[in-house]
């Protein structure tokens, strides 16, 4: 198949060092373009498979100059086969009601998001995120992208025509498969796994659209709140050789 490149080869500007979110110590810089036009669903798809991520309307990647530990990761959906582990997460979550809707911010989203984000990572990045800021995460892209809501199953009493939202997932459509930009859930509901389930989902709609490639962001060694995602194999890493295998997380120590 013949690839359609973008008629204008896009500027690309780097950003101020600042504190590193992964690593302690470090600091980093990014490389970003404006994903903008007719061509933005193009230059999105190309650039997602050479490492970069989106964020509103930017591609950015890492470019920090004594560090390349950020390395941009992907699970090979067509091969990927459920650990016993992710059986039990998807048996435990069969009851919820999974669907794909248009990129549209709501209150209820939200409310969820600031649960979320207020129990998880109330000193992050993402910590001080109003409506409207919310809204341009959403919203504010030319890219073909969606969200994907995942409910209980509503109760027999309940006087609304939904179930309660406890999971939503950002995520751009792509050429060779599915990009999860953003994800959050309920942290009430800790035994169901649902950070877990929600990449679990995503495979098999990857699987479902007969495309090869589920992309999950960045990944750094040694960091643990990262070592999740080597735990869906096979998983690919890019680096100077092109995109290659990563073996597989070890697994977490008995408690």
């Amino acid at each position: 198949m013949v690839r359609q490149v973008p008629n204008e080869f896009p500027q690309f500007y780097l950003t101020a060092p600042a504190a590193c979110p992964y690593l302690d110590g470090q600091y980093e810089k990014k490389i970003f373009t404006h994903l903008m036009g007719e061509e933005a669903d193009q230059l999105n798809n190309m650039l997602t498979q050479a490492g970069f991520r989106r964020s509103q309307g930017i591609a950015y990647r890492p470019a920090c100059e004594d560090c390349n530990a950020c390395v941009s990761v992907r699970i090979l959906a067509d091969n990927f086969s459920p650990s016993k582990n992710h059986k039990r997460v998807l048996k435990r979550n069969a009851d919820i009601l999974s669907k794909e809707v248009p990129a549209t911010g709501t209150n209820e989203q939200f409310s969820l998001l600031r649960t979320y984000l207020d129990t998880r990572h109330a000193d992050g990045g993402m910590a001080d995120m109003t409506t409207l800021d919310y809204a341009a995460m959403v919203e504010d892209t030319q890219v073909n992208t969606m969200l994907v809501e995942y409910r209980l199953p509503l109760e027999p009493d309940a006087f609304t025509k939904q179930g309660r939202l406890i999971g939503l997932a950002l995520t751009d459509q792509m050429e060779g498969g599915l990009s999860m930009v953003y994800s959050f859930f309920d942290p009430e509901f800790k035994d169901r796994s649902l950070g877990t389930y929600l990449i679990l989902d995503h495979i098999i709609r990857t699987q479902k659209r007969a495309q090869p490639h589920l992309y999950l962001g960045y990944w750094v060694d040694g960091c643990q709140k990262m070592s999740y995602k080597a735990r869906f194999q096979p998983i690919e890493a890019l680096g100077p050789e092109g995109w290659q295998a990563l073996p597989p997380a070890p697994k977490p120590l008995a408690k």
